[in-house]
């Protein structure tokens, strides 16, 4: 029946349980309502920060493209925007920038930059998801550098840390990436809420790793959050820092509960029930005796669930718990006054008998009725007294104590700092419902302190856009004036446009007249040039007939001489002759002397024949010659004729290329007017346009008024919104 418990410490339990079988329900509902409100906290709180990681990645790339070598330049404008997006998320300790080679180049914390993080540093899995161009929230795992860096919101810090991991991605490639650094205690923090506690001495949420995906070295049933490390908040007033005392030994950590504590069994060594009940199943719940032994060897019961973060690969586990002691320890008040009118039936009934005892013959009549009317009346005013001094007394004094808290927090003026002291209540549905406003006040402290965080945030965004505004509305004005004179210029070039465009189109009319008489002269002139070109295709053809004559006599000539060469060996021969003749008649004497005349008159004609053809020799040379330089300079002759056929042939080219370009003129005219046209077209839409401009910037300037005027009333709201929070009394050191 008692189980594992035993029946010394199993039976109490259970009578507890049995006399608040009743609530079971309740329980149920109030652990499943706890599991569901931390695990949405969970999810919107990653959901927030990866939204104001975007927003500055945004801002960054629209700043600075990520192509350019801006991203690892500009100390200053990085600077601001990632202090800024820090601000925003409060939670953040950090936040820096990954080049491609995962090198921090940009950190709100100078000492962080210049660190790599190769193979061999824990952060490396996530940036190889981010490679992918996925973004990933990685961890919890150990850093130094967070312990260094110092806390964000939580008032735990060690060196446990969570990063989220933006990619910078350039057409899907890797370029770098944005991290934000929050310490892992901040987790506790969003699940725990220890002065909201609906079960202050025993309540524990805690997150531990279910399936992992990533962190493969962690272990299924591993603490991932912070369980009530430090505090000295569990019922037997034990934590893990000091050590939780169990019949099988003392649990405790070192350094951290995440990562250390695997939740087991110490009486198996086993994962106990709740987190391997979660794991198999995903979603568990144990409302009922004898609960299950937790890794103290204390029955708890609860809540437990699996779930997946965003853009977290790993499956985590939550347990919302409470020790069954303190859940079923309650004694209703229904209760109590029945157990006094128990006694009181009882006391009367003892009453009745001592009277009946009396009036049984031990004393008279009238004595036994007096007695008997007197203990009575005494017996009724102590019941009553008692009634008043164990039963309504107490309740109308802790009534009266949630009554005063109520209407001090109900007036708009009251301390959520302070909460009813639950120890001070009895065990009953009082101490619940003081449990449970305590718990009302913790979440309005939490949602009064996000919206005066808001508020402040909006008032200090409200200046900036204030700022903004007036340098805009200067801006605008300056550019107005600019879009004026610019649009006064654009008008004075409309109209030279419209100037050219005539000027053009009556060039267009002049230069046809000029290619109309152009055109006329060129064809005259093409007739001459034809006619010039005939006359010297004759005169080449009388020039090739002389050339031939010339020719025809240089043959003729260089036969002359082979005549004379006959004439002279005649001559020679009668020159011998005649010498012959001569030396006959000498010999004969007297009879011969005639004839020695007759010979030397032959050998005077010879000489003379000799004579002469020596000279018709040397005349037929120069002749030769002569002829030779007419020959050669009819050539010359020929080739200058050749080249003015040419030339007249070019001219005659040329002529009609005049022609052929004084079309291609018109054509050009023609298109430059056709163009003119087009200019002046749009010079007319330009005008719409820049008086639409005109009037545009009009229209912007009266918004910008307008935008002044809204922020100046969002101001005026948000001084009312922080006057309004203002009224409440809050702790400042607590986020949320």
């Amino acid at each position: 029946m008692f189980d594992w418990l035993g029946i010394r410490k199993g039976l109490p339990l259970w009578w507890s349980y049995r006399l608040n079988r009743g609530i079971k329900e309740d329980v149920a509902h109030i652990f499943e309502g706890i599991a569901h409100t931390r695990t949405e906290i969970l999810r919107s709180w990653v959901t927030s920060y990866w939204a104001n990681l975007d927003r500055l990645l945004e801002q960054l790339t629209e700043s600075l493209p990520v192509s350019s070598d801006k991203l690892s330049r500009d100390e200053e404008h990085i600077g601001r925007l990632l202090f800024a997006a820090q601000k925003n998320g409060a939670d953040l300790s950090e936040i820096f920038i990954l080049n491609e080679t995962a090198t921090v180049i940009h950190s709100t914390y100078p000492t962080h930059k210049g660190r790599e993080y190769d193979t061999e540093s824990l952060l490396y899995k996530g940036l190889e998801e981010a490679r992918k161009g996925d973004k990933c929230l990685f961890g919890p795992y150990s850093d130094p550098l967070t312990l260094q860096i110092g806390p964000s919101t939580s008032p735990f810090h060690d060196a446990m840390t969570l990063t989220f991991i933006v990619p910078i991605m350039e057409n899907g490639i890797w370029k770098g990436a944005l991290c934000g650094r929050v310490p892992n205690d901040v987790l506790g923090d969003l699940i725990q809420r220890e002065s909201g506690h609906v079960y202050p001495d025993s309540g524990d949420n805690y997150l531990f790793m279910a399936k992992p995906v990533l962190n493969k070295q962690i272990a299924p049933g591993t603490a991932l959050s912070r369980s009530r490390f430090e505090d000295l908040t569990f019922t037997h007033g034990d934590n893990l820092k000091d050590g939780v005392r169990t019949d099988y030994g003392i649990v405790a950590v070192k350094q951290h509960t995440e990562l250390e504590l695997i939740f087991t069994d110490p009486a198996t060594g086993q994962l106990h029930p709740g987190v391997a009940g979660t794991i198999a199943k995903g979603n568990n719940l144990f409302v009922e005796f004898p609960g299950y032994s937790d890794y103290r060897h204390i029955s708890v019961i609860g809540k437990g669930v699996t779930f997946q973060l965003p853009h977290c690969p790993d499956v985590w586990g939550m347990m919302c718990e409470g020790d069954l002691e303190e859940v079923y320890r309650i004694r209703s008040i229904d209760w109590k006054l029945f157990s006094l009118q128990l006694r009181f039936i009882l006391g009367f009934i003892l009453l009745s008998a001592a009277g009946f005892w009396l009036l049984n013959g031990h004393v008279s009549n009238v004595i036994g009725a007096a007695c008997l009317a007197g203990g009575s009346l005494l017996y009724g005013i102590i019941g009553a007294n008692l009634f008043r001094q164990k039963g309504s007394k107490p309740i109308v004094k802790q009534l009266s104590q949630i009554n005063k808290f109520i209407r001090l927090n109900a007036e708009g003026s009251g301390d959520l700092t302070q909460r009813l002291k639950v120890q001070e209540f009895a065990g009953d549905e009082t101490q619940e419902l003081a449990k449970w406003i305590n718990n009302m006040i913790d979440s309005l402290e939490g949602i009064m302190l996000q919206v005066k965080q808001a508020a402040a945030e909006v008032q200090v965004s409200q200046e900036r856009m204030n700022e903004s505004t007036g340098s805009t509305e200067q801006s605008t004005g300056r550019m107005s004036t600019q879009i004026h004179n610019m649009i006064r210029s654009l008008r004075g070039q409309l109209k030279d446009i419209d100037i050219a465009k005539d000027v053009t189109q009556n060039m267009s009319g002049t230069l046809r007249e000029l290619e109309e008489k152009a055109s006329g002269q060129i064809a005259v002139a093409q007739d001459e040039v034809g006619r010039i070109g005939d006359k010297m295709n004759h005169i080449s053809a009388k020039v090739a007939e002389t050339n031939r004559a010339i020719q025809t006599f240089l043959q003729t000539t260089q036969e002359i001489p082979k005549l004379l060469q006959v004439i002279e060996e005649i001559s020679a021969q009668t020159n011998l002759l005649s010498l012959n003749a001569s030396i006959e008649a000498a010999r004969v004497g007297e009879h011969g002397k005639g004839f020695a005349v007759v010979a030397g008159e032959i050998r005077k004609l010879a000489d003379l024949t000799k004579k002469s053809t020596t000279e018709i020799n040397e005349t037929i040379e120069q002749i030769e010659r002569h002829a030779n330089e007419a020959f050669i300079s009819m050539e010359e002759g020929t080739q200058v004729v050749l080249e003015g056929t040419q030339i007249v042939a070019a001219a005659s080219e040329i002529l009609s290329s005049a022609n052929a370009h004084d079309t291609m003129k018109t054509q050009v005219v023609e298109e430059v007017v056709a163009l003119m046209e087009k200019v002046a077209g749009v010079s007319k839409e330009n005008r719409h346009i820049s008086a639409e401009v005109e009037s545009t910037v009009q229209e912007l300037l009266q918004d910008m008024l307008h935008v002044r005027q809204t922020t100046g009333d969002v101001g005026a709201i948000t001084e009312s919104l922080l006057q309004l929070v203002n009224q409440f009394h809050l702790t400042e050191s607590r986020v949320r």
